[in-house]
């Protein structure tokens, strides 16, 4: 009975010691595990942008000028007023010796809204005098000079992204409705136009615009962060982490949008890579990992 108990106790204790050595080698490669800072695969959409500043112009704009010199002695417009083709903005008082007094109409051009107005009542014009600034902003534009080796990746009805300081929350969206087929001799660029659709008149003619011209786009494609790859195309590498050990993988690479690439080839959405600290990394390293 002794020796049974003998013997149960032997066993008892080599348990324990077989667990107090696997904890304590547990410990030791929790010490030398490498802390790194992982990314887990998404999809996302990516997009090759170029990216301009330009000015907002109505689509129509028209200087007004006095078809007879005199007086301004009536003002029936202001600024934001809207107007019709061939309605009357002010009235000038002829000073033409002879002639009996009738004042004389400054028309719109155009249909739209009155910008500016650059003189007063008792203000003098001749037929070279503007008066006012006529514009149509329910669509307006922004000209843009596009250099020579973007050009054939610019076509006519490319959407882009347009925003302004006015409402930094909001996009706008228009498309291009123009490219010059002459690049200029100087710059080695093309004007190219964008139209943007604007009933709502919130955008105004001599806003500054950001605009972002899409040249290509691919929806719901695995994206990863720069910081992530390693090496130089067409050999590209990334460390994925499984059960906190690292492998270095290959990667295909396709189009890139700020920070972010499109992955083609080696990972999934799902996956989960070294962002930082793979440099002390190897085939098979035990880490430490922090998103």
């Amino acid at each position: 009975m002794n020796k049974r108990i003998y013997m149960l106790f032997v066993v008892l204790v080599a348990l324990s010691l077989a667990g107090c050595g696997k904890e304590a080698s547990r410990k030791k490669e929790e010490r030398n595990a490498i802390p790194v800072k992982v990314m887990k695969i998404k999809n996302e959409d990516v997009k090759v942008l170029l990216e301009y500043v330009g000015n907002i112009v109505g689509q129509d704009e028209a200087q007004v000028y006095p078809k007879v010199s005199g007086k301004i002695i009536e003002k029936v417009k202001d600024e934001g007023n809207a107007v019709t083709k061939g309605e009357a903005i002010a009235y000038v008082d002829r000073d033409e010796v002879g002639l009996k007094f009738e004042k004389a109409p400054i028309e719109s051009p155009l249909t739209g809204v009155i910008g500016r107005v650059y003189v007063d009542i008792g203000s003098s014009v001749g037929t070279q005098t503007s008066v006012a600034l006529v514009t149509d902003i329910d669509k307006v534009e922004i000209d843009l000079n596009i250099p020579e080796r973007y050009l054939p990746s610019v076509s006519e009805g490319q959407d882009a992204e347009i925003t302004v300081d006015a409402y930094p929350r909001d996009k706008f969206i228009g498309k291009v409705t123009m490219i010059s087929p002459v690049c200029d001799l100087q710059t080695r660029a093309a004007p190219v136009q964008i139209t943007i659709e604007n009933k709502d008149h919130r955008l105004q003619s001599g806003m500054f615009a950001k605009v972002k011209l899409i040249l290509d786009e691919h929806k719901g494609v695995p994206t990863v962060l720069k910081e992530a790859i390693l090496g130089k195309a067409p050999d590209t590498y990334a460390y994925v982490i499984k059960d906190n050990k690292a492998s270095l993988k290959k990667v295909k690479l396709g189009i890139r949008q700020g920070p972010y690439y499109e992955v083609k080839e080696g990972l999934v959405e799902g996956d989960t890579v070294v962002v930082m600290g793979q440099q002390r990394l190897r085939e098979g390293s035990l880490v430490q990992t922090e998103e």
